[in-house]
């Protein structure tokens, strides 16, 4: 069965993402979508191996593991971190020097001496990903990814409609880069691979009209769509631009919104919208440019003034002969709508010279031209009749606007299939939520996440992700990214630093934030909880630093909550829908900067 996913269903989409970002009577009604940018997975990236019936001991930090004969397997790399079911891997490559996959359910095998001897360690190789910190990982879409992103959120600031908008490929007046303009048309489209039918390309060879370039963005941050530029029977391919269009110029006529060169091929604009500092700062990048809110005045003045079907434009198809020769004639535009009017000369050939739109009329889905006896007048308002020999010929082409004419629906006109989100974290925003001695690797959108522990939409504007203890009496200060421990209630609680704060005149006390998953941070198949134990102490791997537990603290510290010394996330594991992910190289915190992050979703 012939189908295709219509541009105007991703534009759809992209529209009803901005539109739940504030729909609803309240910020808890079920039409509205909580929508959180997030940071996490600050520990660097190194390769996955998920391992199991494992043999003859464990594994260790800083052997070499292989698949095959260690000669020439296949696949070799070095032991970085053991956990219980997997491992982490560095300097993995192949018998060729370049890295390489385990395929699922071989033999692992262990050596301590480059090939020598084996250790006798083995294990069956599950899933295996690859990772470095030049190479991070791709995503995967499954739950189990999923859970695994939230066991690695630092902390989550709410999109709301001031932080995003629907966002078009950026082409600046520049007649270097861009010298010629496509002009809107309805019909362009491709030439299928099995035959059957034949495309329409635009000027600059693009099959479509969401692939092409017909509007622009001027000096003055003006959007203009280009509905002529110089098409002509000579010059199907239009002709190049000369004069920028702009408001300001003597050939804007602020009544139809057109501007129209004087010079060179008569490029005929029309005016769309003018992006206000605000958005230029928060959603102007070097490849795409916004489309204003609906609100914006430049643009509800531009789609009040639109007229469904009306035209605007008329091409010479065939200049023809032995028309009425050496005059100015007009002729109606035939079809479903009223009023329109074309002008246009011939020579002294009865070829015709030019034409235009004397009157665009309204109402048009579509249009002819004829221009036989009965149809060609000596005035504009179609009374006195002009007498057209038998064998005269030529063809004039309307072009139809848009669904409501030029104006009416920017996103539909300019194709808006994306978004853009602008999330700017200032220092150590959330009051703490978004620490600022790490960095983070990971980016991402959650739908309608919960409070923690609850099934209450979350509707903070920051949230942190982050299990934190309250520290007293530490020895030496925590390192980012080192594992903790302590000895709890049936065994031990592991977890990574994310952030060590000391309090204000403190050199022993603060606030230790950590992560925890299922994979780095189980004991006998547990990912413990720490306690609220004043006796048992918090000790660091690394810095060897150790303080105990301040159970008796309860309060508010760097956005979270305490209580007997502990706080919880402010979001709910695995709650909402993660809606999109992107792994990334490291990016740096640090307390004096701010970090401006622009994503564009395409639907």
């Amino acid at each position: 069965m012939a189908a295709i996913i219509s541009d105007k269903f991703r534009i759809f989409n992209a529209r009803q993402f901005l539109e739940s970002l504030s729909e609803g009577a309240t910020d808890t009604s079920a039409e509205r979508s909580r929508m959180y940018f997030f940071v996490g997975r600050p520990q660097p990236w190194k390769a996955y191996l998920e391992v199991y019936a494992k043999d003859g001991g464990t594994f260790t930090v800083g052997n070499e593991v292989y698949v095959g004969t260690y000669g020439s397997t296949a696949f070799r790399a070095t032991v970085a971190a053991v956990y219980d079911s997997a491992l982490l891997l560095t300097d993995v490559f192949g018998s060729s020097g370049t890295a390489s996959t385990p395929a699922l359910g071989t033999t692992l095998k262990e050596t301590a001496d480059g090939g020598s001897t084996d250790t006798a360690v083995t294990a069956k190789t599950g899933v295996y990903r690859y990772g470095t910190e030049d190479i991070p990982p791709l995503p995967l879409d499954n739950q189990r990814e999923k859970m695994g992103v939230y066991d690695e959120i630092i902390a989550a600031k709410r999109i709301t409609d001031a932080f995003a908008r629907t966002v078009i490929r950026r082409y600046n007046w520049d007649l270097v880069a861009n010298p010629k303009y496509d002009m809107w048309k309805p019909d362009y489209s491709a030439t299928p691979a099995g035959g059957g039918q034949v495309g329409k390309q635009t000027a600059t060879a693009a099959d479509s009209i969401a692939d092409a370039k017909f509007y622009v963005m001027n000096s003055d941050y003006e959007v203009f769509k280009c509905l002529y530029n110089g098409e002509d029977p000579s010059n199907l391919q239009g002709q190049n631009a000369t004069e920028e269009p702009r408001t300001a110029g003597g050939n804007y006529a602020s009544a139809t919104g057109l501007y129209t060169e004087t010079s060179g091929a008569g490029y005929i604009w029309k005016y769309m919208y003018t992006i206000p500092t605000d958005d230029v700062l928060r959603f102007l990048s070097s490849d795409f440019m916004p489309i204003v809110l609906p609100s914006n005045p430049s643009r509800t003045n531009v789609a009040a003034a639109a007229v469904a079907g009306a035209v605007d434009v008329v091409l010479v198809e065939d200049a023809g002969l032995n028309l009425p020769p050496s005059q100015t004639l007009y002729t109606s535009v035939k079809g479903d709508g009223t009023n329109g009017v074309i002008e246009f000369a011939t020579d002294g050939s009865g070829s015709v010279a030019s034409a235009s739109i004397q009157a665009a009329g309204s109402g048009y889905t579509y249009a002819n031209v004829l221009l036989g006896n009965g149809n060609l007048f000596s005035d504009a308002g179609l009374t006195a009749a002009v007498s057209t020999p038998a064998n005269a010929t030529g063809a004039l082409e309307v072009v139809l606007p848009p669904q409501g004419g030029h104006g009416s629906d920017h996103e539909l006109e300019l194709n808006g299939k994306r978004v853009m989100t602008n999330i700017r974290l200032t220092y150590a925003e959330g009051s703490g939520d978004f620490p600022v001695d790490n960095d983070f690797r990971r980016i991402g959108i959650i739908k309608d996440p919960y409070e923690w522990g609850t099934t209450t939409f979350a509707t903070a504007d920051t949230l942190s992700g982050l299990k934190a203890v309250k520290i007293t009496g530490a020895n030496a200060d925590y390192i980012p990214d080192e594992r903790i421990t302590q000895t709890v209630t049936g065994g031990s609680a592991y977890g990574t630093v994310v952030s060590w704060t000391l309090d204000s005149g403190s050199t022993t006390d603060g606030v230790l934030k950590y992560l925890q998953t299922n994979d780095a941070h189980t004991d006998q198949g547990i990912v413990r909880a720490f306690e609220s134990n004043g006796s048992n102490a918090v000790s660091g791997g690394l810095s060897a630093a150790a303080g105990n537990v301040d159970t008796g603290y309860a309060g508010t510290l760097l956005g979270v909550d305490f209580t007997a010394g502990l706080a919880t996330p402010e979001v709910e594991n695995n709650s909402g829908d993660v809606i999109y992910l992107e792994n990334r190289r490291l990016i740096t915190r640090a307390p004096d900067q701010i970090e401006d992050i622009k994503l564009v979703i395409e639907f």
